[in-house]
């Protein structure tokens, strides 16, 4: 009997109903004797004493037989002066909860129904809080590793924006106007490049050398080269005319500042989607129709009719006389295209750029050719040539060619070629300026979705640390309960020890 009496009871949590009603400690109805004790425990609780300890207790989502023992003992107290000298109590109080007591302990009701809250706090409760707290705390990761990928793109974005700014030569303040600044500061560029083209001297004359000791050529070599080299940077009449102008009037440039969108016109996406991508769009109305005011009724006369008024048709006719153009332009009068310098006017510098890179492209060659001039018959070939080729060297060409390079990279360098479609067409700034913005609503947009981002990872954060006391508090409630268990089930057979097992919250 001994050994009997240490061997423990094992009962796996999940079948510790049917555990009891196999062995007869339960009944099987027990559920509908359980409707009528909640509806007493209901009706009870609305009529209780100022106790805090019973305001704990009753502040529980569920209350249990182990519950109402403890308000009983407490009620015990306060009570007392309802007692009579045969120990019973007149307190209505105490008969409502001596008579939940004595319903809960009718065919162990309360055993039933411990071990049924065990059970669906082990198997469910316990399972969805975790649940609920694994998956605010992975949406916080989430959210916090989206809100790095928005300040990430952020700054790239604006990286990008500068860089793009940085090419055209501008800060990225106030795009606009310092585009527009830039065509102030060109004249002033192109200035100090007309004067480097008078360097171009020694290269032009190697050139022409060259090119009339092998070719005999006819035709002027570089003309534009050497008229700047000669000239400088030279008004267009100047070189077109081969006079200077008396008078020189410079195109006014019309300057077009892009009108700022407004807040209506900007489509700040969607930031509750979870869409990674982000858009900027203008949102325009249109109208079912136009109405132009024009009817085109060809039975109705004059403009009180409805149509067009065309005039008298009886009046002369205007005579529109042709005039030549340039006719109207003074004799050393240098006006519109003809005012701008050679590199300003896009003809003259076309063919500048063309000229430059006609002579960068002969000095590389000849650059390979004196790499190869070693033997004899490459020797021969120059010992009539004028002292002008034969007494350059590798070294000296190349030189010369860094020059030449120089002055095409400064013509044809990203900046310039926006500069001078700027001067081309003053629209160009409008597009310039929406381009480069459009980089910056992008950034400022990802700026707002990381806040959202931001809001929502301390939303998730809220909700773990109001879920986290839920889980103590119900593993805290569900071990009591299973201590009660196992000391109920160990008092019936003679005080065995009883393990309910998997008890895990």
């Amino acid at each position: 009997m001994e050994n009997i009496q240490n061997l423990p009871i094992d009962i796996q949590t999940s079948k510790l109903s049917d555990w009891l009603l196999d062995r007869r400690h339960c009944n099987v109805k027990w559920q509908s004797a359980i409707k009528t004790i909640r509806e007493k425990i209901n009706t009870a609780i609305q009529d209780m004493p100022e106790n805090e300890e019973i305001k704990q207790l009753l502040s529980g989502s569920y209350i249990h037989y182990f519950h109402c023992l403890r308000i009983v003992e407490i009620l015990k107290g306060t009570e007392a002066s309802s007692k009579n000298i045969f120990g019973r109590y007149s307190s209505q109080r105490m008969k409502d909860w001596q008579e939940i007591i004595s319903l809960y302990e009718a065919d162990n009701v309360y055993l039933a129904e411990a071990a049924s809250l065990l059970s669906r706090n082990v198997s469910y409760e316990g399972p969805a809080l975790r649940k609920q707290l694994a998956k605010a705390q992975q949406l916080q990761q989430e959210l916090s590793r989206r809100e790095v990928e928005c300040q990430s793109s952020v700054v790239e974005l604006r990286e990008r924006y500068y860089a793009a700014c940085k090419q055209y030569g501008i800060t990225g303040e106030n795009v606009p106007r310092e585009l527009q600044a830039l065509l102030k500061d060109l004249p002033a560029v192109l200035e100090e490049v007309g004067k480097d083209a008078a360097k171009l001297e020694k290269q032009i004359q190697l050139y022409v050398a060259f090119s009339n000791f092998v070719c005999n050529w006819s035709e002027p070599v570089l003309p534009m080269l050497t008229f700047a080299q000669k000239k400088g940077n030279v008004t267009f009449y100047e070189w077109k005319t081969g006079k200077v102008p008396v008078v020189v009037e410079r195109p006014v440039v019309e300057e077009v500042i892009p009108e700022a969108l407004t807040e209506n016109t900007i489509d700040w996406g969607d930031f509750g989607t979870g869409a990674d991508g982000v858009g900027v769009n203008a949102v325009v109305a249109v109208e079912d129709g136009i109405d132009w005011g024009i009817s085109l009724d060809s039975t109705s006369e004059g403009a009180d009719a409805g149509g067009i008024d065309w005039g008298d048709s009886n009046v002369a006719p205007v005579e529109i006389e042709l005039v030549d153009v340039g006719t109207d332009c003074p004799e050393g009068v240098a006006r519109g295209e003809d005012a701008l310098s050679l590199l300003e006017n896009s003809q003259s510098r076309s063919q500048f750029i063309d000229e430059l890179m006609e002579l960068e492209t002969f000095l590389t060659q000849r650059i390979c050719e004196m790499g190869e001039e070693g033997d004899v018959v490459a020797m021969s070939q120059f010992q009539l040539a004028p002292s002008v080729i034969q007494n350059q060297t590798q070294g000296h060409v190349q030189d010369m060619l860094s020059q030449v390079q120089d002055l095409l990279g400064r013509l044809t360098s990203l900046r310039m070629q926006h500069l001078f479609t700027i001067q081309a067409s003053p629209r160009y700034v409008e597009r310039v300026s929406e381009m480069l913005r459009q980089k910056l609503k992008q950034a400022d947009i990802l700026v707002l979705k990381a806040a959202t981002m931001a809001e929502k990872r301390q939303e998730a954060l809220q909700e773990q640390c109001r879920l986290e006391p839920c889980v103590d508090l119900l593993a805290g409630c569900t071990r009591e309960l299973q201590k009660l268990i196992e000391a109920d089930i160990s008092k019936r057979y003679h005080n065995r020890p009883v393990n309910l097992m998997g008890v895990n919250i």
